[in-house]
């Protein structure tokens, strides 16, 4: 074995592991550097769902349950959602249809390569805004419950993407509807500790996974039927942006996530013979609305800010119309408030974790069209099984507040 050299000795022995991970840290917080989003090409209004769905499940002979699901979907705030599930789909999978028939492996072989195409096309998106090649991304979050695969979606996605063999990949499964917010709390902890890295976020999902027919005394369905929709989110977050090459969007100051004691069984999610089996109980969205304000309070307590929350701007999951109105009714909020949340739901439905990435992306939006002038702080918020709920607190920054 050839010594080793005594300079090198030298360095180890005046480097300490604090310094080295100093050096390893980067030194400003996570900012959101660019978004992207993408649906499927095929699209139902909501005014024609309830016929759609009840046509191509083969169910006219369930006109209560029919009438239920357009009452539903007129007073849920959407007006289209996109989807896979189509009539061709149907005809080639009837059994698609019926939940008590052997249909997962059918529906796991077309989603695990449909999702992380869709999740490719949103990644392209928030690659080409960045506006850095693909192989400086260091870090990939792959957030879905639509794939039970191994290799799972990331693998794919990273090939589609064409992301260096180094890039370190995890799956984020069956969070549900608080995946995006999770997977932007550990982008996060990511980029502000490991110094120059970028990582790219991915959530995606499909319906096709937990779609089938209705049936008597099983309100979940009829209820799923009216709100969910299929779509991918993706946004890039790094610390420290480079100048002159990165635009800064939202700063990232702090995230935490909260579980609501005895709620374990109010939100559920379990992959079956015949896809995934959901459910949701009565009394979730008031669950929400009186929680809320405790886990702003930590949130904002914890970096020392003194918050209104009328002077905030909003990034909340609109898992419903009623979860929206009971928050802002519990905050005191004037109407308005969630409107980029309101908007998203009105235009996609409710996409899972999915949906608050295109929410920020409408924030963005809003943001770039009207100017940030008086915006400041802000909160991203995503709710999930557990109940978990995930608070993120967020600033405008430059790249923004220069329109």
């Amino acid at each position: 074995m050839a010594p080793v050299p005594a300079t090198a000795v030298a360095v180890a022995a005046a480097t300490s592991t604090h310094e080295i991970r100093r050096a390893q840290r980067a030194d400003g917080p996570a900012t959101v550097l660019a978004i992207g989003t993408a649906n499927p090409e095929t699209y139902v209004s909501q005014d024609e769902y309830t016929d759609f769905y009840f046509r191509i499940t083969k169910s006219e002979h369930l006109p209560e349950l029919k009438d239920k699901l357009r009452r539903i979907c007129n007073k849920s705030g959407i007006d289209k959602r996109f989807m896979y599930v189509t009539e061709d789909v149907m005809e080639a999978h009837p059994e698609f249809a019926d939940r008590n028939l052997l249909s997962l492996d059918a529906r796991v072989e077309i989603a695990s390569k449909a999702v992380p195409e869709l999740a490719a096309a949103a990644s392209a998106k928030a690659i080409a805004e960045w506006g850095r090649p693909a192989t400086d991304i260091t870090h990939l979050i792959f957030s879905t419950y639509s794939g039970v695969k191994a290799p799972s979606g990331d693998r794919l996605l990273a090939s589609l993407l064409g992301l260096r063999p180094t890039v370190c990949r995890t799956v984020l499964s069956l969070h549900g509807c608080y995946g995006g917010g999770r997977a932007l709390q550990l982008a996060k902890e990511l980029a502000e500790n490991n110094r120059g890295a970028r990582v790219l976020i991915a959530c995606a999902e499909s319906t096709l996974i937990a779609f089938y027919g209705p049936e008597v005394g099983c309100n979940d369905t009829i209820i799923g039927q009216a709100l969910f929709g299929d779509g991918s989110g993706a946004v890039i977050v790094g610390a420290d942006p480079v100048n002159a090459v990165e635009r800064p969007l939202f700063e990232m100051a702090f995230a935490s996530q909260t579980t609501i004691p005895d709620s374990e069984h109010a939100i559920t999610m379990q992959y079956m013979k015949g896809g995934m089996d959901y459910h949701i109980a009565n009394g979730v969205p008031e669950m929400l609305a009186g929680n809320i304000e405790r886990c702003l309070v930590h949130a904002f307590d914890s970096v020392g800010v003194n918050a209104k929350w009328k002077d905030l701007f909003w990034a909340v999951h609109p898992g419903g119309r009623k979860i929206l109105d009971l928050i802002e009714e519990a905050l005191g909020l004037d109407n308005g408030a969630m409107a980029a949340s309101r908007q998203v739901l009105s235009e996609f439905g409710n996409m899972s974790g999915t949906t608050v990435i295109f929410v920020l992306n409408e924030l963005r939006r809003r943001f770039e069209a009207n100017g940030a002038e008086g915006a400041d702080w802000g909160t991203l918020m995503a709710f999930g099984p557990g109940v978990t709920v995930e608070t993120i607190l967020l600033r405008v920054a430059s790249g923004l507040k220069g329109n």
